[in-house]
């Protein structure tokens, strides 16, 4: 009986969500809209008080589209997913990813690398499982402010299937590493501290685990384990690398 209360409490947390979303998506487009006219108002400002002023639009401009990201950061957690579960080459989804965010990590002086084992196909909601390890491959790439390595890795452990996501940057410490899964903790100063706990939610509905070990100075690593299905072979045209 638990887990169905367990998904009746989440499905209605999903529709308090979805409702609070919309009560506060609207007022916000409008103040968006308005505030995004009176900036072109004051696009060529003639003196030193409306040039304060057109400062002032832009903050407010940046601060609701913070407002927007947390609000979108709420819903993907608050809600509750129906796997759409297929039998899926990681280490292709793995490359995917590495292959988007390519081109902000190499503006960031990040090298990417990546070492791929032979796996069978895993369980997986591709597309949501896609966002989780974005989550987790952005993260590594924010805690590397200059530049450092991004390393992934995929191999066979026991009857799952490891993905590391490692990063040579800034680390954490023991206090941190504790909480970075709390909803709502955050050490950066642009984070909505929801990132890190829908990516471990999302591991948990694949029936997975996702851990971590660091250490400050010299980087993070994090774990995903993913059950594999007994007798599962690997993908005629898999990525090893």
């Amino acid at each position: 009986m638990a887990p169905d209360k367990d998904s009746d409490r989440l499905a209605f947390l999903g529709q308090l969500a979805a409702g609070l979303a919309h009560e506060i998506r609207t007022p916000l487009s409008t103040l968006q809209a308005n505030l995004q006219l009176l900036q072109e108002d004051f696009a060529e400002p003639r003196d030193e008080r409306e040039r304060r002023a057109l400062q002032r639009l832009t903050l407010l401009l940046r601060e609701t589209a913070r407002l927007e990201e947390i609000l979108n950061d709420f819903l993907r957690f608050a809600a509750g997913h129906k796997l759409d579960r297929r039998p899926t080459d990681l280490n292709r989804l793995v490359a995917d990813v590495l292959d988007f965010v390519g081109p902000e990590a190499a503006q960031k002086k990040v090298r990417v690398l990546r070492s791929l084992g032979e796996l069978p196909r895993v369980a997986l909601d591709a597309n949501l499982f896609r966002q989780a390890l974005l989550n987790l491959v952005m993260n590594a790439i924010q805690a590397m402010p200059d530049g450092g390595e991004l390393i992934l890795k995929t191999a066979k452990w026991r009857d799952y299937a490891q993905l590391d996501v490692i990063d040579t940057g800034i680390g954490m410490n023991a206090e941190t590493s504790l909480r970075c899964f709390d909803v709502y903790f955050s050490t950066k100063k642009t984070g909505t501290g929801l990132g890190l706990p829908t990516a471990r939610r999302i591991v948990h509905e694949h029936e997975g685990t996702l851990t971590v070990t660091s250490e400050p100075g010299k980087g993070t690593c994090f774990t995903v384990r993913l059950p594999l299905e007994k007798g599962a072979a690997p993908p005629a045209d898999a990525i090893a690398l």
